[in-house]
């Protein structure tokens, strides 16, 4: 289990917008953008389901996902094992935040699960030295 530092999990949770990755059981890889998150706690991280399609069928097949996010020239990517869940504290949480970020917008919003994610690994994405290497 990895966890994100303080500098990580700001970047995580103060971006509008990451990339979530998923392959299905062959290896075929799928990654979209993705808004609807939280930092559950430095090991955990949850991203709210409401188009998830192949991203699903994948997670489904393949519980090994990655998520990458940057700003400017820095940048992190999370790997981890996702949790299809559609009940629970968490899911409610995130479909009230689903819901009402939908409103604000006056389109509807409705999460139809939420995949939570634990970190098992953390790696820089930065250009120089340290791009590809694992986060200590």
């Amino acid at each position: 289990m990895a966890k994100m530092n303080e500098k990580i999990r700001k970047m995580f949770q103060g971006l509008v917008t990451v990339v979530l990755a998923t392959a299905d059981k062959n290896g075929a890889p799928n990654a979209v953008p993705v808004n609807a998150k939280a930092a559950l706690d430095d090991e955990t991280i949850v991203i709210s389901d409401q188009f998830f399609n192949k991203t699903l069928a994948n997670v489904k097949e393949n519980p090994q996902v990655s998520v990458s996010f940057w700003e400017g020239m820095n940048g992190y990517q999370l790997k981890g094992k996702a949790q299809i869940v559609t009940e629970g504290p968490v899911y409610e949480t995130m479909a009230a935040a689903v819901k009402a970020k939908g409103e604000e917008r006056g389109i509807v919003l409705r999460s139809k699960g939420v995949l939570v994610i634990k970190i098992d690994d953390i790696f820089y994405t930065t250009p120089g030295p340290k791009a590809g290497q694992r986060v200590e």
